[in-house]
């Protein structure tokens, strides 16, 4: 996902506090998706939200 962000000029902020995540998280840059491979990522979006409305969400809800 992270070199599909960098392919499409997108910035993406990766989380890991792994040293082996964080090594991956940083070879993205010696290869590159073939054009199936980002037509199969872009094929992914259908258009509609994964998770709730964010105007549904009250900081109650979160205890």
């Amino acid at each position: 996902m992270l070199r599909w962000h960098i392919e499409h000029g997108l910035s993406a902020i990766p989380k890991s506090v792994t040293p082996h995540r964080i090594a991956e998280n940083i070879g993205i840059f010696d290869f590159a998706l073939t054009a199936d491979e980002r037509a199969a990522v872009d094929a992914l979006d259908t258009g509609l939200r994964g998770g709730p409305d964010p105007d549904s969400i009250k900081a109650d809800s979160f205890g």
